[in-house]
């Protein structure tokens, strides 16, 4: 047989079938993450929303507290017995009393 005869000659297959299967399951994949990644967006978006009212009824207690403490702290340093125990009591605890207000915290962004 001879190079140029037509039957002795093999023919490599072609690449493309293994090319555009390789390429559909990318994009496939690709397709199936984003949506995915939207979905769970979606999800913590939802769960924010919901935390959000509890989240502004603790600052309003935080908002209380502070200034209960803060009028406790006054007591206790014009000399009653029962704001210095308070006083005294929540700092062995670990807990301090600022007199000062706090430094407005910046405000998140969305």
């Amino acid at each position: 047989m001879n190079a140029d005869d037509p039957g002795s000659r093999k023919e490599s297959p072609s690449p493309w079938p293994a090319v555009t299967l390789i390429t559909i399951a990318m994009v496939t994949w690709f397709g199936f993450q984003t949506y995915q990644l939207v979905r769970e967006r979606e999800v913590l978006q939802s769960v924010k929303v919901s935390q959000e009212p509890t989240i502004e009824q603790a600052k309003k207690l935080r908002t209380q507290l502070e200034a209960i403490s803060k009028k406790t702290l006054e007591l206790a340093q014009q000399g009653n017995a029962g704001a210095v125990l308070i006083v005294e009591e929540l700092a062995r605890r670990g807990v301090t009393i600022n007199p000062s207000p706090p430094p407005a915290a910046p405000a998140p962004s969305k």
